[in-house]
Formats: C-alpha cells, sequence, structure tokens
C-alpha cells in the first residue's frame, strides 16, 4: 500500500513538472523573441545569399523588436550550415536564410547528415530571381553561341565555376552543357565572392550565379554578362537575353531564397516570424531594394513554400539524374 501511495506521489511529481516545463515552454513561444536573432545563411559573404539576407535584415530587427544577426557558415554547397541549423534548438533562435540548392542537395548528396523534409519547417519564400552567366572581360567567347562553338571543337576544355555543387548555377551550367550536347567542366567554389574574385582575374573562364552577387561587377564593367537561366529578362539587366530566346527549349532556372526552422520550432513562433517577413517585404523601400539586385520579392507562406520543396525535390532528383551529377 505504501508503494502504490509513493508511485502515485512520484508519478503525480513528474507529471506536474511536465506540466510545468511545458507552461513554460509555451510562454516562451507565445513571448518570442526575447533576444537576438541568428540567420545562418550557409555561404559566404557576398553571394547571392547573404546579399538578400542582408537586404531584409535590419527591417526584420525592427519589426520583430530583436537584433537579427548574420551568421555565415559556408562549405559543401550550403550542406555545412544547413546542417548547423537541424541540430539546433528548435525555439526561433535559429533561422536558416538559403537558396533553392536547399531542395537540390538532397538529389547529388548522397550522404547528407539531415533530412530535407524532415529536420526543417518551412517560413517563407522571401524572394526569386535569375542565375546570370557571367565572363571574364578577356575571355573570347562574347555571347553563349561562342562559348558553345568553343566548347564543341574543344571538349573539356571550357569551364565554369558555380558556389558549389548542388547550387542553382551548378545545374545552370549542366543544363546549357546538356542541351547544347557539350561537355564543359565545372568548378565548385564555396560561396559567390570567392568565385567572381577569380572569374575577374582570370583563372576561371566563366560562372553562373545569381544576380545580386553579380551586378555590381557587370554594371562596373569587370565582368561580362551573356544570359539569364529564367523565361523572362531580368529588368535589372533587360539587354542580357535568356537561355530560352538563345534556343534552349523548355530551359528555366528559378533561384529562390527562403527562411527554415529546425523541426518541432512552435507553430506560434513560425506564424510570428513569417507575418514580420510578409510585413518587411511589402515595405516600398525593400521591394526597390530587392529589385535593384533582380529579384522579386514574394512572401509566400508556410505551406506554400512546403510545397515547393516537395515538388522541386522531385524536380531536381530528375535533372541531376539524367545530367549524371552526383557527389560523393
Amino acid at each position: 500500500m505504501r508503494i502504490s501511495k509513493l508511485l502515485v506521489a512520484v508519478l503525480s511529481g513528474v507529471f506536474a513538472f511536465a506540466g510545468l516545463v511545458g507552461g513554460m515552454q509555451t510562454a516562451a513561444a507565445q513571448s518570442w523573441p526575447t533576444k537576438p536573432i541568428k540567420f545562418v545563411v550557409p555561404y559566404p559573404p557576398g553571394g547571392g545569399t547573404d546579399v538578400i539576407a542582408r537586404i531584409v535584415q535590419d527591417p526584420l530587427s525592427k519589426v520583430l523588436g530583436q537584433q537579427v544577426i548574420i551568421d555565415n557558415r559556408g562549405g559543401a554547397g550550403g550542406s555545412i550550415g544547413t546542417d548547423i541549423v537541424s541540430k539546433s534548438a528548435a525555439d526561433g533562435y535559429t533561422v536558416l536564410f538559403t537558396l533553392s540548392s536547399h531542395t537540390i542537395n538532397p538529389a547529388i548528396y548522397p550522404k547528407l547528415a539531415f533530412d530535407t523534409e524532415k529536420d526543417f519547417l518551412p517560413v517563407s519564400l522571401v524572394a526569386s530571381l535569375p542565375q546570370i552567366l557571367v565572363a571574364n572581360m578577356d575571355f573570347p567567347g562574347k555571347s553563349v553561341k561562342e562559348v558553345i562553338e568553343m566548347a564543341k571543337a574543344k571538349p573539356d576544355s571550357i569551364s565554369y565555376a558555380s558556389v558549389g555543387n548542388g547550387s542553382p548555377g551548378h545545374l545552370a551550367g549542366a543544363m546549357m552543357a546538356g542541351s547544347a550536347g557539350v561537355t564543359m567542366m565545372h568548378i565548385p567554389y564555396r560561396g559567390g565572392g570567392p568565385a567572381i574574385t577569380d572569374v575577374i582575374a582570370g583563372q576561371v573562364p566563366l560562372l553562373w550565379v545569381s544576380i545580386p552577387a553579380a551586378a555590381n561587377y557587370v554594371k562596373s564593367g569587370k565582368l561580362r554578362a551573356l544570359a539569364v537561366s529564367t523565361v523572362k529578362r531580368s529588368p535589372v539587366f533587360p539587354d542580357v537575353p535568356t537561355m530560352a530566346e538563345l534556343g534552349f527549349k523548355d530551359y528555366e532556372v528559378d533561384s529562390w531564397y527562403a527562411m527554415f526552422v529546425p523541426a518541432k520550432t512552435p507553430q506560434i513562433i513560425i506564424d510570428t516570424l513569417y507575418n514580420a517577413t510578409v510585413k518587411v517585404l511589402a515595405e516600398p523601400a525593400v521591394k526597390e531594394r530587392l529589385l535593384a539586385q533582380g529579384a522579386e520579392a514574394v512572401g509566400s507562406t508556410p505551406a506554400q513554400l512546403g510545397a515547393i520543396v516537395k515538388s522541386e525535390l522531385v524536380k531536381w532528383k530528375k535533372v541531376t539524374k539524367d545530367a549524371g551529377i552526383k557527389v560523393e
């Protein structure tokens, strides 16, 4: 009898403690944020993802009432920083700010340390924009047509850089080569900044990269723009043709930038961050800054972003398989 009473007392204490902890967690979620929020950008400073993240950083800090800090963790095509977030506390204070390679990496990296769908919850698709093909100013290929002709004349003699294996730029280059029936060498970098530096220096002749990363260099005459990857021309470079215009049928690589949080993050936190993001993206000044980089403000719902992730996981698996892209 004593044992039964003792067991009841112990269990009552356990349930009471669990209820207390649960109540504290709920209260913490409802009052979020109460301290600075870290945005992990899985690419180095200076790249397109970094540029877009910094455009929304200060406005979002003001709306949320807490400082948003950018933490660049580049490497392995964005997988290193993404893995860090997947293992972070699900309390809303560590957010993944990444690009569409988030749905490409699972198709080319067979041993990722995280599950793109199971380990993350979607918050909002922030912006979308084209990839742009840029060249070193002294490179003899002054157009996509000339680049392809050079590649046909000497297979594997032409190389192109991207911000990493599995990046939109990687696939843009692979699709270009595949559609033209040529072979080109892909050189992955750990972000747009380092890649641009080497292309300007002539270490690599070509680069597929997001417009925000390359815009200032094209405008200042340090890089030559050859084409964009979307079906419509970019308002930033209206004179630069699309790949479709140049005869590449069904060619489209649309880069997007989005926020994700670790799985099990309370819905109230996700909703708060989503609502703040939508409010920021509606600000004319933010829209103008994004547009200046060739990006269109989106502000999707968590559900819409989740649907995009599911769809693109299937799409890129097929594309990478057809192109024979795989990274061990």
